[in-house]
């Protein structure tokens, strides 16, 4: 007789082999990511073109700019968000090692597992209590050993900085956590699958300034296990945050289009480009 839990381990292990070799990690120097000629549209209207970006491994990449130069649109690429959207098209090339993520052989699913996402605002599974939220993404992988999702579950919870406040009431609902519990708990739910790199939406767009500054320190930790690509309007939490920046304005044509990308300290001291120069000393924006 099959032990049931074994073979949930064994059929997330098969879950697809084509596709885990598909996207197998970057070599240790490379970037964790590309984009090359990245353009996207929506109902035959351009949101961005010409984006080719390489996004360091191991570090927190902020990609900063006024509302409307694409910045969503890009960091949405990343993980096929927009093959949610009917009317959105995609081109260029979209690299995780050395894979175009949005290959034939490469299942969505399994890429959003390796690629995390935490949106604007907090949004955990209401219904669900906390312990159900963390380990939602292991489940639908496949993954149903009580022991492997509680290691998970403490695993991340601990490393979103969640853990001592939760743990002797795992079986709340996610509700019951104030904002910045629920967003960390959103974090907590994506690192469960142990992402490569996790991609962040203005994650603290919504958060009092206590809140923001416990997300800025969790995000200044994670930089030592994943890389972190992250977009946001506030360009003193980039400057206090980010290793590398990524600059993006909406050209004449009404699409965003990168203007420049480099170190942060270069990009706000010694920018090559007057329009990031007048951006970041806040002339316009």
């Amino acid at each position: 007789m099959t032990d049931p839990d074994s073979a949930s381990v064994t059929a997330l292990d098969a879950l697809d082999v084509a596709t885990e070799q598909a996207l197998e990690p970057p070599p240790l120097h490379a970037p964790v990511m590309q984009v090359r000629d990245l353009a996207v549209s929506f109902a035959n209207r351009t949101a961005v073109r010409n984006v080719t970006l390489d996004f360091p491994r191991g570090q927190i990449t902020a990609l900063i700019g006024p509302s409307g130069s694409g910045k969503t649109t890009v960091l949405r690429s990343l993980n096929r968000m927009h093959d949610l959207v009917r009317t959105a098209k995609v081109t260029g090339q979209v690299l995780l090692g050395e894979t175009d993520v949005y290959g034939s052989g490469v299942k969505p699913a399994l890429l959003r597992s390796r690629v995390g996402m935490v949106f604007q605002g907090p949004n955990p599974f209401p219904s669900m209590s906390i312990y159900d939220n963390v380990v939602a993404g292991l489940r639908f992988n496949g993954v149903r050993r009580k022991a492997l999702l509680e290691e998970a579950a403490e695993s991340a919870l601990d490393a979103a900085a969640l853990w001592d406040s939760v743990k002797d009431r795992l079986k709340a609902h996610a509700g019951t956590l104030s904002g910045g519990e629920q967003q960390r708990l959103c974090i907590a739910r994506a690192l469960a699958v142990e992402p490569e790199v996790l991609l962040m939406d203005e994650p603290t767009s919504s958060l009092d300034p206590i809140s923001t500054k416990r997300i800025e320190e969790l995000l200044g930790e994670l930089r030592n296990r994943l890389s972190v690509i992250i977009v946001t309007h506030n360009m003193q939490q980039a400057v206090r945050i980010a290793d590398y920046c990524a600059f993006l304005l909406m050209g004449e044509d009404r699409a965003g289009q990168l203007i420049e990308a480099a170190p942060t300290t270069t990009l706000f001291q010694r920018p090559t480009d007057q329009r990031t120069l007048d951006y970041v000393n806040g002339r316009f924006g």
